[in-house]
Protein backbone atom coordinates (compact mmCIF):
# COMPACT_ATOMS: atom_id res chain seq x y z
CA UNK A 1 0.00 0.00 0.00
CA UNK A 2 1.54 3.56 -0.98
CA UNK A 3 2.18 5.79 2.00
CA UNK A 4 0.83 9.04 2.14
CA UNK A 5 1.63 11.36 3.93
CA UNK A 6 -0.19 15.16 5.34
CA UNK A 7 1.75 17.84 6.16
CA UNK A 8 0.00 20.82 7.91
CA UNK A 9 -2.00 21.66 11.03
CA UNK A 10 -3.09 19.20 13.65
CA UNK A 11 -6.34 19.75 14.21
CA UNK A 12 -6.56 18.70 9.98
CA UNK A 13 -3.72 16.18 10.58
CA UNK A 14 -5.89 14.28 13.33
CA UNK A 15 -8.93 14.15 10.27
CA UNK A 16 -6.48 12.80 8.19
CA UNK A 17 -5.24 9.96 10.48
CA UNK A 18 -8.48 8.99 11.25
CA UNK A 19 -8.79 7.82 7.45
CA UNK A 20 -5.30 5.94 7.73
CA UNK A 21 -2.93 8.53 6.71
CA UNK A 22 -0.02 9.37 8.25
CA UNK A 23 -0.55 12.97 9.27
CA UNK A 24 2.12 15.39 10.78
CA UNK A 25 1.76 18.84 11.77
CA UNK A 26 5.39 20.02 11.54
CA UNK A 27 6.58 22.99 13.39
CA UNK A 28 5.91 25.61 10.30
CA UNK A 29 9.54 26.98 10.40
CA UNK A 30 10.61 23.31 9.41
CA UNK A 31 8.41 23.08 6.57
CA UNK A 32 11.32 22.50 4.11
CA UNK A 33 12.40 19.58 6.41
CA UNK A 34 9.27 18.17 6.92
CA UNK A 35 8.76 17.64 3.73
CA UNK A 36 12.26 16.26 2.57
CA UNK A 37 12.16 13.99 5.81
CA UNK A 38 8.61 12.86 4.32
CA UNK A 39 10.20 11.85 1.30
CA UNK A 40 13.22 10.26 2.84
CA UNK A 41 10.42 7.79 4.57
CA UNK A 42 8.90 6.28 1.32
CA UNK A 43 6.01 8.69 0.95
CA UNK A 44 4.33 8.09 -2.52
CA UNK A 45 2.08 11.16 -2.45
CA UNK A 46 2.76 14.01 -0.34
CA UNK A 47 -0.49 16.31 1.10
CA UNK A 48 1.06 19.96 1.67
CA UNK A 49 -1.36 22.23 3.65
CA UNK A 50 -1.42 25.85 1.71
CA UNK A 51 -0.20 27.69 4.83
CA UNK A 52 2.29 25.27 5.51
CA UNK A 53 3.32 25.47 1.44
CA UNK A 54 3.40 29.57 1.71
CA UNK A 55 6.11 29.22 4.48
CA UNK A 56 8.50 27.24 1.98
CA UNK A 57 11.22 28.94 -0.13
CA UNK A 58 10.34 29.36 -3.83
CA UNK A 59 12.45 26.90 -5.37
CA UNK A 60 11.88 23.94 -2.71
CA UNK A 61 8.26 24.35 -3.50
CA UNK A 62 8.69 24.49 -7.05
CA UNK A 63 10.72 21.32 -7.11
CA UNK A 64 8.49 19.30 -4.86
CA UNK A 65 5.45 20.19 -7.22
CA UNK A 66 7.29 19.11 -10.36
CA UNK A 67 9.23 16.13 -8.88
CA UNK A 68 8.51 12.95 -9.58
CA UNK A 69 8.42 11.06 -6.72
CA UNK A 70 6.74 11.99 -4.59
CA UNK A 71 4.04 13.44 -5.83
CA UNK A 72 2.90 16.33 -4.05
CA UNK A 73 -0.28 18.31 -4.16
CA UNK A 74 -1.11 21.30 -1.77
CA UNK A 75 -4.49 20.91 0.27
CA UNK A 76 -6.58 23.63 1.11
CA UNK A 77 -6.66 24.80 4.52
CA UNK A 78 -9.85 23.68 6.67
CA UNK A 79 -9.41 26.90 8.30
CA UNK A 80 -9.69 29.09 5.19
CA UNK A 81 -6.59 31.17 6.13
CA UNK A 82 -4.87 30.35 3.29
CA UNK A 83 -6.16 29.16 -0.54
CA UNK A 84 -3.92 26.85 -2.40
CA UNK A 85 -2.60 28.17 -5.53
CA UNK A 86 -4.88 28.73 -8.99
CA UNK A 87 -3.43 26.64 -11.30
CA UNK A 88 -5.50 27.48 -14.17
CA UNK A 89 -4.36 31.41 -13.41
CA UNK A 90 -0.65 29.82 -13.26
CA UNK A 91 -0.86 28.36 -16.59
CA UNK A 92 -2.27 31.00 -18.41
CA UNK A 93 0.25 33.38 -17.14
CA UNK A 94 2.99 30.87 -17.74
CA UNK A 95 1.79 30.48 -21.65
CA UNK A 96 1.41 34.38 -21.29
CA UNK A 97 -2.35 34.40 -22.24
CA UNK A 98 -2.55 36.12 -18.92
CA UNK A 99 -0.48 38.42 -16.79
Amino acid sequence: MALVVYLGDEATAAAYRLAGVRAIAPDPADAAGALRRAADDGAELVLLAAPLAARLPVAVLEDALQGERPLVAIAADAFGRQAPPDLAREVRAALGIEA
